[in-house]
């Protein structure tokens, strides 16, 4: 067998936002891979020895070279096929998309951890963090109020790193997410993820 034919392995945890983020660029750019569901809890060394941090998702192409973060995984998928036009366009949706994703990856995932595992924090609720995270959602709203998707009229590149986490944050307490005053946030996530593309990589192994 060739390398070209040997398909990336992916190491990856279903319901891990980081590793749901990177199935859908995977999936929406077509490419095959062989996927290693992980236990959090027991995991393989072969995983550990690829990448001693031991977090998902990391991805193995098929020439040896490890990518161990989701957004590199995201990049080097649409980078190979974006049928689909996730990549932003020009330097301001680039600009507009960086900017975005950071807010998620570092302001909403925090106040989201703190928010969801108190007991890992040692707090004694998270009101305060769902506050945090809470303004954060309602700025996103008032993108989604302009566009049907976090920056334009189709889903890009942001919708997907975002969808994840704030599909955490409704799941965390459902009645709360239903009750807040976000009727556009609330349609984008309930039409991402009642898409074929998100069904798809959901599928139990």
């Amino acid at each position: 067998m060739t390398p070209a034919a040997v398909k990336p392995r992916l190491f990856t945890f279903r319901r891990c936002p980081y590793a749901i983020r990177a199935r859908l660029a995977l999936a929406s750019a077509g490419i095959a891979y062989a996927s290693c569901e992980v236990d959090l809890k027991n995991k393989p060394a072969q995983l550990l020895e690829i990448s001693p941090k031991g977090t998902v998702p990391v991805l193995v192409l098929a020439c040896g070279r490890v990518l161990e973060q989701s957004l590199d995984i995201m990049h080097w998928a649409l980078r190979q096929n974006d049928p689909d036009g996730l990549l932003p366009d020009d330097a301001d949706e680039q600009s507009r998309t960086d900017a975005l994703i950071a807010q998620n990856d570092g302001d909403f995932k925090q106040a989201l951890d703190r928010y969801k595992y108190l007991g890992r924090y040692g707090l004694s609720d998270g009101n305060a963090c769902r506050a945090q995270a809470t303004a954060i959602l309602m700025e996103w709203d008032v993108h989604l109020k302009k566009n049907a998707y976090i920056i334009n009229s189709r889903p890009g590149l942001a919708d997907y790193a975002l969808l994840p986490f704030v599909r955490q944050f409704a799941g965390t307490d459902d009645a709360y997410f239903i009750g807040l005053d976000a009727p556009a946030l609330q349609r984008w996530l309930a039409a991402l993820t009642g898409s074929a593309l998100f069904a798809q990589v959901m599928l139990k192994a």
